[in-house]
């Protein structure tokens, strides 16, 4: 986005597009910022599309719903993903993979968890939540405190490796996995170059090591308890497609288990702190309907909808501008990098009620959330949106639907705040008491 002024239309006689003035562009020039913090003064100061300056080039932050709409759901050729962070990690997966690639591995993925590909999931994440609510009890009975974040992270792996392998997650395998985590933490803090690979060189050598052994038993099929896993998907599909190496299969596995269980772990950490904050809306959601009723799992919904609204998964979404456009009235040259920001659209009060507020009516309430598409992703909009969103909010429900009226959770110590990296998480551990409610 350039910062001079338009001269006037073009040959073609298109209305002037106005640019952004040299004093709309915001600059960084605190070394101690928070990025968060930069995007967050730049939409209150110049609005739904603006510019900072952290290099010699503006970049575009983008809030505004129509404009978001714009960017990743009506004209996501224009503006794509270049590369991604976590590409050490997840290689060539359907996360960091681009162009034509992407779409084939899209394609071979998404019957897998949408639709009609999620019933075979629903006895595994029930499994999943059986297992984490027996452990529940087990420190509710001796009153041994627990970190409540490494709990939400056992379960989200558990879930996310049943339905990968078929098998349910072992101690040993929960280990070495952990690392992703580590690797994951560490990733925004990494220099660029040879320094990256070596800094969590060990910690990618075990994780492939739990890849590959994963893959050799998919194999040998050697199924689990209720049957082979997407696993058997991509080994079955590299019959056909010979892009389907063994390599890009442990890319697809570990991209699908960093997207998979990371994100609802977070989330799920997040929700329990804001009910912390909020306890009234526990009893709201238990009071909406008997246990298993359809009202009452609408509103247990509603408290993951409206944690991920202060807490999206995606909170921050890079593209770049491959051609030259025009995005809500001003000029994005080619070349432009863009950042489509839904932790800020989210709480921006030009749409939402009070959006500081942890207020789960906004989901079930006529009329209490904004109408437009592009006011609420928390898994991202259009072409390139979170394959695993049904499965995410699908394994939530399923767990809080357990917990929430059988334990009671007392905090011994909170998080000061959030860190921004791949996802927006607490930022601490997450000690806690368990108690039996009934």
């Amino acid at each position: 986005m350039t910062t001079t002024a338009n001269p006037g239309p073009s040959p073609a006689a298109a209305p002037p597009v106005p640019e952004l003035p040299p004093e709309a562009v915001e600059e960084w020039r605190s070394e101690e910022a928070e990025l968060i913090d930069l995007l967050a003064r730049t939409r209150q100061r110049l609005g739904g599309v603006a510019a900072f300056r952290i290099g010699p080039r503006p970049t575009v932050l983008v809030t505004d719903p129509d404009a978001v709409q714009h960017v990743l759901g009506r004209h996501p050729e224009r503006y794509v993903k270049r590369s991604h962070r976590a590409r050490m990690l997840a290689g060539e997966g359907v996360l960091s993979a681009t162009g034509e690639p992407w779409k084939r591995q899209r394609r071979m993925l998404q019957a897998q968890f949408t639709g009609t590909g999620m019933r075979r999931y629903e006895q595994r994440i029930a499994a999943a939540a059986r297992r984490a609510a027996d452990r529940w009890a087990g420190y509710a009975r001796t009153g041994e405190p627990v970190d409540l974040g490494e709990e939400m992270r056992h379960f989200a792996l558990d879930t996310i490796w049943r339905a990968l392998t078929g098998h349910p997650l072992e101690a040993e395998t929960e280990r070495e996995l952990d690392r992703i985590a580590t690797v994951v933490a560490a990733l925004p803090q990494l220099p660029d170059g040879e320094q990256v690979q070596e800094a969590v060189a060990e910690d990618l050598a075990r994780i492939d090591a739990v890849a590959h052994a994963a893959i050799a038993t998919a194999r040998r099929r050697e199924d689990g308890p209720d049957g082979p896993g997407v696993l058997r998907v991509l080994l079955d599909a590299a019959e056909e497609h010979p892009e389907y190496t063994d390599r890009l299969i442990r890319d697809e596995l570990v991209t699908l288990l960093v997207a998979g269980h990371e994100t609802t772990a977070t989330t799920l950490g997040w929700l329990f702190l804001l009910l912390d904050t909020a306890p009234d809306t526990r009893s709201w959601a238990l009071d909406a309907g008997p246990e298993g009723s359809p009202e009452r799992r609408e509103a247990v919904q509603a408290l993951v909808s409206e944690t991920l609204r202060l807490y999206p998964s995606a909170w921050i979404l890079p593209r770049h501008a491959l051609t030259e456009d025009t995005l809500a009235g001003h000029r994005v040259e080619a070349g432009t990098d863009l950042l489509v920001c839904p932790y800020l659209t989210h709480r921006d009060p030009a749409l939402w009620l009070d959006p500081e507020r942890f207020d789960p009516t906004r989901f079930t309430a006529a009329g209490s959330r904004p109408a437009h598409l592009g006011a609420y992703l928390p898994f991202g909009l259009g072409a390139r949106a979170c394959l695993g969103t049904q499965f995410a909010l699908r394994e939530s429900v399923a767990l809080l639907e357990l917990l929430l009226p059988a334990f009671a959770v007392r905090f011994l110590d909170k998080p000061s705040g959030a860190a921004y990296s791949i996802t927006v998480r607490p930022d601490g551990p997450m000690p806690v008491v368990l108690s039996a409610t009934g």
